[in-house]
């Protein structure tokens, strides 16, 4: 007799993570019912998991967070016909309406309807299955394991970030926060021809794995004015180009102070007070360019070419491996920034279970 209930994790409130069973969904038509692979703990689940809201985005309710994942298609709703059953795939989290103005305007990522997983009220796939459109699912090639395909989420927004800057070969780009965005953020930057890139972490093991990855230097706010570092290093110009990937309270600013007159900041970090501070007198007079992130668009493809054709390596931010019984451990790990984590994944089933 076929299962109909699977393992599920539900947050109830701050640091108050379950795992308990619910019934298998049924796809309809046009969806796909997923065997959930692997799962990345991304920073937006953790500031779910420890201040229990993203700006008004708030956990009032049990909820199933996680939307960086990969998964075997396991049933095909009526009228589905360019997937197979068993083909592992990376699935985008955002369900977007397809018909507003942002969405015709190729912006779905600005959709005012759309359904994301994971974000309160909506349940994310730190669960053994899960449904979703048969047209958010993109099938891996050969030789992607089933991290790689959570790892392309973030890889998206990286690529996302990359395009707000339309970053030039040979340009100067600063990183502030080298977390998993961050260090992908200067990986595509690299890819896409950077020609020095310069990273602000207050993390040891990050900034020996930036310096590794995609920076040419490194620099601890902890220890050192890392805006002198950085206008030293360039010479007293400025970057071209800074992504600020921290979301703390000083990293705004220090952003703005590092780039260049006439260059981009780009704001990818989430705040945990919902704020982001510069100094008006000095993006004034700079007549800084100042775009933010919002998700990504249009990325799965070229994110998927870009790891097959070795141009990022995504495999070494998988740093950790837990089972979903476990979840309230991998959360702990990663909010304490702790045994050098860099993604813990929740690896949930394999294709033979």
């Amino acid at each position: 007799m076929p299962e109909t209930t699977m393992l599920t994790s539900r947050l109830y409130g701050i640091r108050d993570l379950r795992v308990e069973r619910a019934p298998i969904p049924t796809p309809g038509s046009g969806e796909v019912l997923l065997k959930i692979a692997s799962v990345g703990t991304c920073g937006s689940d953790v500031h779910y998991y420890v201040e229990g809201r993203i700006g008004d985005a708030i956990v009032k309710e049990p909820i199933t967070m996680g939307h960086e994942f990969s998964a075997w298609v396991a049933g095909l709703g009526e009228g589905v016909s360019e997937l197979s059953v068993g083909q592992l795939c990376a699935v985008e989290p955002a369900i977007s309406c397809g018909h507003c103005e942002y969405c015709e305007h190729g912006h779905p990522n600005l959709c005012p309807a759309v359904r994301f997983c994971g974000t309160p009220p909506i349940d994310g796939v730190f669960a053994e299955y899960a449904v979703m459109p048969a047209a958010n699912c993109f099938p891996l090639p050969e030789g992607f394991s089933p991290d790689d395909g959570a790892l392309l989420e973030p890889l998206g927004i990286a690529i996302h970030a990359v395009d707000l800057a339309h970053l030039k070969i040979g340009q100067t780009v600063a990183i502030l926060g080298a977390g998993p965005i961050g260090l992908m953020t200067g990986a595509v930057a690299k890819a896409s021809g950077a020609g020095a890139i310069y990273v602000t972490e207050p993390l040891a093991h990050r900034r020996t794995f930036a310096l590794d990855y995609c920076a040419d230097a490194a620099f601890n706010p902890a220890e050192e004015d890392v805006v002198k570092a950085i206008m030293q290093a360039t010479g007293g110009r400025g970057v071209d180009v800074a992504f600020e990937a921290a979301g703390a309270v000083e990293t705004p600013d220090q952003a703005a102070r590092v780039t260049r007159p006439g260059g981009k900041v780009i704001a990818v970090g989430i705040p945990a007070d919902d704020t982001l501070t510069m100094t008006a007198s000095v993006i004034r007079r700079k007549g800084l360019t100042i775009k933010v992130v919002r998700r990504m668009k249009h990325t799965y493809p070229r994110a998927i070419r870009m790891v097959q054709r070795g141009l990022v390596d995504i495999a070494p931010l998988a740093t950790h491996r837990f089972p979903l019984e476990r979840i309230a451990e991998a959360f702990e790990l990663v909010a304490g920034y702790r045994d050098g984590v860099l993604r813990a994944m929740i690896q949930v089933g394999n294709e033979k279970r």
